[in-house]
């Protein structure tokens, strides 16, 4: 598997990218400025994340999917490890995430990769979105906001 940054002329791979935020216009409107990376494995797309620069020396993980027939095999955690290694790379000095309160495995990844709470959104799932997200038979209401210091 080779993880490398989206060319100017491809398309960024939407359904994916709706996998970890089902929100098409908050997607568009992320992807105007932040910098998109692949995960492609026998020419197929299997994986994607998304950098976000946020504030001087900080950078956002804002999305971050692996399509489902591969999860379990630990793509998610080499596309983590690869936006570290790209934020370190690229002079930031911290990286964050946030994610739903009732995304367990994404809250559980990011902490095995060195993240750390740092807060949390009330009620950022229901101000930002129309349609309500369930996980685990919890309802999505809250991101909790983790960072990892480069």
């Amino acid at each position: 598997m080779q993880i490398r940054k989206l060319h100017m002329e491809e398309h960024p791979p939407i359904n994916l990218l709706l996998l970890a935020d089902p929100s098409e216009k908050l997607v568009s409107e992320y992807m105007v400025r932040g910098e998109c990376f692949v995960a492609v494995d026998n020419k197929q797309t299997v994986g994607v994340y998304v950098l976000l620069p946020t504030r001087p020396a900080t950078v956002e993980l804002v999305n971050i999917a692996v399509a489902e027939c591969h999860h379990g095999k630990g793509i998610g955690r080499q596309l983590v490890m690869d936006a570290i290694k790209n934020a370190r790379l690229n002079g930031f000095k911290t990286i964050e995430v946030g994610t739903g309160n009732s995304s367990i495995g994404q809250l559980a990844l990011y902490q095995k990769c060195g993240f750390r709470i740092i807060g949390i959104d009330r009620d950022f799932f229901i101000k930002h979105y129309t349609e309500e997200i369930f996980e685990h038979e919890i309802q999505c209401r809250d991101m909790v906001r983790l960072s990892f210091d480069l």
